[in-house]
């Protein structure tokens, strides 16, 4: 169901493959059926999670893949009851996106460009796409090799679900795919990428490995922190700084393609942090910082 209906990506199969057969062995152990067991076995699997130090949001991860197998059973009449139904999630603690500021991504892209020749073409395209659309870091490497090559000021993606939607492209971004495509053209008698980020088997993209560890190369070239930079922060920059100048949430729903609105609402902090900064500035009443009335 999840791959045919869901069209859920490998690495999201293989992970409630695993949540799956921990829980079955869990119930096993109690003398149930994975698609019998009951509330009070679920009970005590996320006790377990908990005694092995698990933390909130990985407890979470595994109770919502139980929560979708028991609906799933539900609803192909397979049993007449959802046990999870009255277990509560774990809660869960606040965290708020990480991003760089543009003054950081100005100077990743000033790295990039300084990498030898074959590094900095990739590096400066995968950087001015990524900071220029938003993209998932799954959708950038998707990319055929034909992407962005036209005159079209729009990309279409095809993102999470099969869910489809239009992303408009910088000249930027558009350039550097076009001096990507240059320096990699095959040569007489090679193969063509099938990819606009190919890895050396040109039938083949460029792996997430291979790709997050070039990302921390350029981040030590540019002065900061490697474990600050990777594809999802750059897509946090995107949100964060589209918001400080002024995008609405609802654009920004669309542009990221969340299914849900909710989910880009994780952003609202850069909306009050602008608010607060209007209000400081513009308000007769507002006193600067530091000093008293």
């Amino acid at each position: 169901m999840l791959a045919a209906e869901r069209n859920a990506a490998a690495n999201t199969l293989a992970a409630y493959e695993a949540d799956l057969a921990g829980f079955a062995a869990h119930a096993a152990a109690r003398g149930q059926a994975v698609a019998g067991a009951d509330e009070q076995t679920l009970r005590t699997w996320l006790e377990g999670l908990t005694a092995e130090g698990l933390k909130a949001r990985t407890q979470a991860r595994k109770l919502s893949a139980l929560r979708q197998f028991h609906r799933f059973l539900l609803r192909e009449g397979v049993r007449e009851d959802d046990p999870t139904a009255l277990l509560d999630s774990p809660r869960l603690p606040a965290s708020l996106p990480k991003n760089l500021t543009e003054a950081e991504v100005d100077a990743l892209l000033a790295a990039a460009a300084a990498r030898p020749p074959a590094q900095a073409v990739v590096a400066q395209a995968a950087l001015e796409i990524l900071y220029a659309t938003g993209l998932r870091v799954s959708e950038l490497l998707a990319l055929p090799r034909g992407a962005l090559s036209d005159d079209a000021a729009v990309l279409l993606v095809r993102g999470k679900g099969g869910r489809e939607r239009v992303v408009p492209l910088s000249a930027a971004a558009k350039a550097a795919a076009a001096a990507l495509r240059a320096a990699t053209a095959p040569r007489k008698g090679q193969q063509p990428a099938t990819h606009l980020f190919a890895a050396r088997d040109r039938r083949q993209p460029l792996s997430r490995q291979v790709f997050a560890l070039m990302l921390k190369q350029v981040a030590l070239d540019a002065g900061i922190d490697p474990a600050r930079v990777s594809p999802h922060v750059l897509r946090h920059s995107f949100a964060s700084h589209m918001l400080a100048r002024g995008a609405d949430l609802r654009s920004l729903q669309l542009l990221l393609g969340h299914a849900d609105i909710a989910t880009t609402q994780i952003y609202t902090h850069v909306l009050a942090e602008r608010l607060q900064a209007l209000v400081q500035a513009h308000h007769p009443l507002a006193k600067p910082a530091g000093k008293g009335g």
